[in-house]
């Protein structure tokens, strides 16, 4: 927590907002997608979705193949208690669904399905997207499904899983977004992103979760934004996002959500 704090500290001291950014790119990115204001109704469906969770008292026993939770001590957990203590929040939802919708993402991978907060949000960005995502814990996917049930959405393919498996027997699969939001291990993270250099094309977009949950993943995300192939990278100090595209000279931005 404390590497959090200090790391926070110099966030805000270097960040900008849209009126630092000089790339077109990225000022586009930051005016129109980040900061837009346009009221979505998918934004219902996630609204009703998070509140059904939220109302959902049920056990569920979670098994975590990542860092572990700095909320939870043992694997029982209840699910209105899981979202409003460690689910992503209202804001980071609606940006998730901003992001997909924004870049007209057709084929999308999450790793880290969790209860599918941002499973849902991915979802429903557009008509035509076709969403794989990867959960290890069978519970917690089996929960994760009877929403997606319940809400008719499907589009959304599940694989129960570890995240390696996954990528191993999917190497010829192009994303052009890939979500990544279940493990928060450093070396783990730095090797997901070079098996993930298999699966991106020109315009494809990477966003890391957590990229300051510790001194080791923070030091993978420096890693990942000075790798040749990362061409812009956007720091938010909670996501930290990477894109591919050749026609753009390097750069990095940190730019306030």
């Amino acid at each position: 927590m404390i590497h959090q704090s200090k790391s926070y500290i110099k966030f805000i001291r270097l960040s900008k907002n849209k009126h630092g950014v000089h790339s077109p790119f990225v000022y586009n990115l930051v005016t129109q997608c980040f900061n837009g204001k346009s009221k979505y109704p998918e934004y219902n469906i996630l609204k009703k979705h998070r509140q059904a969770l939220l109302h959902d008292n049920t056990t569920v026993a979670m098994t975590d193949f990542g860092q572990g939770s700095r909320v939870f001590k043992g694997n029982d957990r209840k699910v209105s208690q899981v979202v409003k203590n460690a689910g992503m929040k209202k804001k980071r939802q609606k940006l998730l669904f901003r992001l997909a919708h924004y870049f007209k993402c057709e084929n999308v991978l999450e790793l880290g399905t969790s209860l599918g907060l941002g499973t849902v949000a991915l979802s429903v960005s557009n008509t035509f997207t076709a969403i794989n995502t990867v959960e290890g814990c069978p519970n917690t996917l089996q929960k994760a499904q009877e929403y997606f049930e319940q809400f008719n959405l499907h589009n959304i393919q599940i694989h129960q899983t570890l995240f390696k498996t996954y990528l191993e027997e999917n190497k010829d699969e192009k994303f052009d977004l890939i979500f990544i939001d279940g493990d928060h291990n450093g070396e783990r993270t730095l090797q997901y992103f070079t098996s993930l250099l298999d699966n991106v094309h020109n315009n494809s977009l990477i966003i890391f979760d957590d990229i300051y949950w510790s001194k080791d993943m923070t030091q993978a995300w420096q890693q990942i934004i000075a790798h040749p192939k990362v061409t812009v990278s956007i720091d938010t100090f909670r996501w930290g996002l990477v894109f591919f595209r050749k026609e753009q000279p390097k750069q990095h931005f940190i730019i306030r959500v």
